[in-house]
């Protein structure tokens, strides 16, 4: 008799997890496109979310991901946003706060992320219409017991044209990036959150180095967009730490061809508000 073959799920892996957008939360909406414009880099309403909490815009880029800049909308229901996972990042102009990795089969993610030990929710179905009354819909499903896309990406997938979701008029706001490359998540041990991505997304051993503009030792995930930061003594980083937990807080954008190592320039924090950087 023959052996009977038990198919274990595979795993996403580094290659696979592809941003889709990251988040920055803030309390007014008008105020952070203000903040990135004056940066360079444009942004555009994107219209308010189905959930009667938030508002976002969108600066995008050529290869597909985007920067969604997110605030409680005109006139939110008071319980609705009482009750967002984003509440006390929006309210406290925190800037980055989670992101997204894309897939075309959130349940599969799931089934394979539960079998790694994983604790993952269920697919919800969510939406909002863009200005120009295009409707769009999608399901996400969130990674990890923190709030959704806080330490892992939460999964996302688009039941109506994704490119309908990442570009508001049909187009990248700016080609002077080609995308979102890195997600620095800041953390309170450096060995067990490396641990955690390992397990979760089959990674390979990091990169070890240190940021002395945070103030933070850095795990770096080649060939992945993961980066996590552990705070060296008193820091911005610490204080991000301290004020709003482990979390992602800053992202970097890609300008150029693909690059290795830690060569990361950062904007003015200053003019921005939050930390913004490319490679």
């Amino acid at each position: 008799m023959r052996p009977a073959l038990f198919l274990i799920p595979m795993l996403m892996t580094a290659a696979e997890l592809k941003i889709d957008h990251v988040t920055v939360g803030g309390a007014d909406l008008k105020v952070m496109q203000a903040q990135l414009a004056s940066i360079g880099i444009r942004s555009e309403y994107g219209g308010a979310h189905s959930n009667h909490a938030t508002e976002m815009a969108i600066a995008s880029f050529p290869d597909g991901s985007y920067l969604e800049l997110i605030a409680i909308q005109p006139n939110a229901d008071p319980k609705a946003v009482d009750a967002h996972y984003w509440k006390r990042y929006m309210q406290g102009n925190a800037g980055p706060c989670a992101w997204a990795v894309r897939t075309t089969d959130v349940a599969a993610e799931v089934s394979r992320l539960r079998t790694a030990g994983v604790e993952v929710t269920a697919p919800q179905r969510s939406g909002r219409q863009k200005p120009d009354g295009t409707r769009l819909e999608w399901e996400t499903a969130n990674v990890g017991a923190e709030p959704n896309g806080t330490f892992f990406p939460f999964i996302i997938r688009d039941f109506t044209p994704r490119e309908n979701r990442a570009f508001v008029a049909g187009q990248p706001t700016t080609s002077d990036f080609r995308g979102v490359t890195r997600v620095i998540i800041v953390v309170r041990d450096l060995k067990a959150a490396t641990a955690r991505y390992r397990t979760a997304y089959a990674l390979g051993a990091p990169i070890e180095t240190t940021d002395t503009a945070f103030g933070a030792k850095l795990a770096v995930f080649e060939g992945s967009p993961v980066v996590l930061a552990s705070p060296m003594g008193k820091s911005w980083a610490a204080e991000r730490l301290e004020k709003f937990g482990e979390g992602p807080f800053a992202f970097v954008l890609g300008k150029g061809s693909s690059k290795s190592g830690w060569t990361v320039t950062w904007f003015d924090a200053a003019k921005l508000g939050w930390r913004l950087g490319w490679e």
